[in-house]
């Protein structure tokens, strides 16, 4: 089937925000008193929603404060940081530029609250290109769960065959086989633990421009 429309997943697929993610994550464990980790530590962590994340962080620390005692404090930081320092991958205005010319409708499935991606694509000046956005807490369930992909299909009035879902990770992995949605992962993102090559993924590609040759 031809592929009409693009979704795309954000952090580690169009913006490296590991940085900003870090450094919330780090202003939340200073408040508590706790160590700071290391940018890399907290790469590994990102990809399936910030109540995970900060889970992660506080199993980690060996904190006893309960999650819910905690995100207000992260989602503070966590908005303060959001434009400290994110930065669009190689070839990503380029692509999304190819893509509309094509007139190919484009979507963001993310996992990052939906409240927050907004201001993100406008600082980086690529809001205009997407005509839905569905995030981590747009539905009851987040991705890997086939919902969000399922809802951001319908929303673009196209098959979920026809779209295709570009991401980085086993949670846009996930999500893409239990929608039934094509997928083309990237390697520069947060793979985390996922063996990109042993994938049944459309294409793994190293630059977002050569996703324009793996459109059905």
């Amino acid at each position: 089937m031809a592929t009409s429309a693009v979704v795309f997943d954000l952090d580690g697929t169009l913006v490296d925000s590991a940085s900003d993610i870090a450094e919330a994550v780090n202003r939340t464990l200073e408040d508590l008193s706790l160590p700071r980790v290391s940018e890399a530590t907290v790469r590994s962590w990102i990809g399936e929603g910030v109540r995970k994340l900060v889970t992660t962080a506080l199993n980690d620390a060996g904190s006893e404060r309960t999650l819910d005692e905690v995100m207000p404090t992260f989602m503070r930081h966590y908005r303060d940081c959001l434009l400290r320092s994110p930065q669009l991958y190689d070839g990503v205005v380029e692509t999304l530029q190819a893509l509309r010319q094509r007139g190919l409708p484009m979507a963001i499935c993310t996992n990052k609250p939906a409240a927050l991606v907004p201001p993100l694509l406008e600082h980086l000046d690529i809001a205009g290109f997407f005509a839905h956005i569905i995030g981590g807490d747009s539905l009851p369930q987040r991705k890997p769960a086939a919902e969000p992909l399922l809802h951001t299909a319908t929303l673009l009035g196209q098959p979920v065959q026809a779209c295709l879902m570009v991401g980085d990770s086993a949670t846009d992995l996930g999500a893409a086989d239990n929608a039934g949605m094509p997928i083309v992962l990237v390697r520069y993102g947060y793979p985390r633990d996922l063996d990109l090559d042993a994938t049944d993924a459309v294409a793994v590609i190293d630059a977002l421009p050569e996703l324009l040759g793996h459109l059905a």
